[in-house]
This record gives structure tokens, C-alpha cells and sequence, in this order.
């Protein structure tokens, strides 16, 4: 008797320990880290995108290599942006606004690894032709190296499977764009 007792009050314990670890994957699964790494890439992308609608616009006089790089990181951001906001959401987070309401304080939008600032927005929305090309150039390669290096930090110190999945693929797109445009500026 006392043996299936204990059997039974072994099985109960185990059950119970299971199902205490459960809702802690499930509904507790992110830390500050993953946290960190959606509210700042968020803004980020979010440059990312408008540097590259300056490229798209004919106005700029953007090389064929210059709007086929900005069309495809346009296309890759936009949909990682609503990723993000949708772990924002689902953790009950802050989603942040955009980052030009950084940008006009000089808070976070300009102490993101990779961001440019005001100026060097205008800058490029000034220039055009060859003139743009090398500046857009130089900027998203700053611009993708601050995203790989805060999906880094997101991989070495995030929690979240997904987000740090995301992060992953951050880090391979962007590198391999990174050496396209290092190329491009010769």
C-alpha cells in the first residue's frame, strides 16, 4: 500500500511540476532583452523604410542597383515591423510610435546603434543622382550594421524562440547586404 501511495503521490507531484512550468514558456517567455530589440528595431526599420522610399522616389535619380537594393530591404522590413509589433502586443508592451518622435528630442531615435540623425536625413534627401547613390550607400550600410549588431545583443541575451529567430535572419540579410553595398562603393 504505502508503495502505490508513493507511486501515486510521485505521479501527482510530477503533474503538478509540469504544469507549474508551462504558463512561464507560454505566457511569461520574453524577457527585457526581447523587449529591448522590438521597441528599438521597430524606429529602426522604420528608417530603414524611409531612407529607402527616398531612393524609390525618381526624383533622387537613384542608379538601377541603388533602387533594386532599397525596393528589396522595403519589402523585408515593412513585414518584420509588424512582426515586431505584433510580440510587442502579444507581451503587453509599449509599441513605439516612430522614430522621427525620437528623432525631435534627440533621445533613443539617435542613441540606436546605426541611426542618422536629422541632418543626415536631410542631407540625402538633398542629394541626387551619383551624389545620392554613395550617400544612401554609406548611411545603410551604418544603418544595417547597428541592426545586426543589436540583433546580436537580442540572440546573446533575448528569450523569446521568435524573436531571436527573427533577429537571426536580421543578421543574415543584412550582412549579405552589407557586402553588396560595400561592392557597389567599391
Amino acid at each position: 500500500m504505502n508503495r502505490r501511495l508513493l507511486a501515486i503521490v510521485l505521479a501527482a507531484a510530477a503533474l503538478l511540476l509540469a504544469g507549474c512550468g508551462s504558463p512561464n514558456t507560454s505566457d511569461e517567455g520574453h524577457d527585457d532583452a526581447d523587449v529591448t530589440f522590438a521597441q528599438q528595431m521597430i524606429p529602426h526599420h522604420e528608417q530603414a523604410v524611409e531612407m529607402s522610399d527616398l531612393a524609390l522616389d525618381p526624383a533622387r535619380g537613384a542608379s538601377a542597383d541603388v533602387t533594386g537594393l532599397a525596393t528589396r530591404i522595403r519589402a523585408a522590413q515593412k513585414p518584420e515591423i509588424e512582426e515586431l509589433t505584433g510580440f510587442l502586443e502579444g507581451w503587453g508592451e509599449d509599441v513605439p510610435s516612430g522614430h522621427g518622435d525620437h528623432g525631435g528630442h534627440g533621445g533613443a531615435g539617435h542613441s540606436m546603434t546605426g541611426m542618422m540623425s536629422e541632418d543626415q536625413m536631410s542631407r540625402l534627401a538633398d542629394a541626387d543622382g551619383a551624389t545620392f547613390d554613395r550617400l544612401w550607400l554609406e548611411m545603410m550600410v551604418e544603418h544595417h550594421e547597428g541592426a545586426v549588431e543589436m540583433a546580436q545583443t537580442e540572440i546573446a541575451d533575448g528569450q523569446d524562440s521568435r524573436a531571436k529567430a527573427l533577429a537571426r535572419a536580421i543578421i543574415d540579410a543584412q550582412t549579405a547586404e552589407i557586402t553588396q553595398m560595400k561592392g557597389l562603393l567599391g
